[in-house]
């Protein structure tokens, strides 16, 4: 699970007491609330599945795939669906790849979900071994999936624009000053992330 309300605010408390603009942001916007998803398979399909879609839309195939498949839609079942089967639920060809991919790599134990390296970035290695699966799906699965503390996942618009508000930039930052900026406020990075978000469209900072 993702990072607690209280893990958030220890996070954003030890950087703010160092950074003043954290502090700042913190007293106009408030503290964000925690966003928490399941670890596991499960999560990383609903993923795929919401790639390029609306939420609506999303929502929509994933029931279809729920009725299709069963509750959680379990690797071994989507695997021995029919391509025609999936494609009535509303996943393209391309979907069902990156969806067949993730469910082949967890059936053959060849991906561990429950036990992904403790390194961040080997975890991440891990998870882009699934089609479909970028840096950026990886890092956000690691940060809401298993709260890991220190991701930062700078390639996201909304963090740099957000990012870019906080500190008062002129314009939106490039992904490797993203990375940059953030480096002095390790290991609490992936609450400065959700700060971010919390922050991004805030017309008062």
């Amino acid at each position: 699970m993702g990072l607690t309300a209280e893990q958030l605010s220890h996070g954003l408390d030890t950087v703010a007491a160092r950074e003043p603009a954290i502090a700042r942001a913190l007293e106009i916007a408030g503290y964000p609330e925690p966003r928490i998803r399941s670890r596991g398979y499960t999560t990383l399909l609903r993923t795929i599945v919401g790639q390029q879609v609306s939420v609506a839309s999303a929502a929509s195939v994933w029931n279809k795939l729920e009725a299709a498949l069963g509750e959680g839609c379990a690797p071994d079942a989507l695997i021995a669906a029919e391509f025609d089967a999936l494609r009535a639920c509303g996943m393209s060809r391309q979907k069902q790849g990156y969806a067949r991919s993730l469910a082949e790599l967890v059936v053959t134990g060849a991906l561990d979900l429950e036990n992904l390296p403790a390194d961040d970035e080997e975890a991440i290695a891990e998870l882009v071994r699934i089609k479909g699966i970028g840096r950026w799906s990886a890092e956000i699965y690691l940060l809401f999936a298993e709260g890991r503390p220190d991701i930062w996942p700078a390639g996201d618009l909304a963090v740099q624009a957000g990012i870019g508000r906080i500190l008062a930039l002129d314009e939106r930052p490039s992904e490797k000053l993203t990375r940059a900026l953030a480096e002095p406020w390790s290991p609490h990075r992936g609450a400065i992330a959700i700060l971010t978000w919390h922050c991004y469209n805030n017309p008062a900072l």
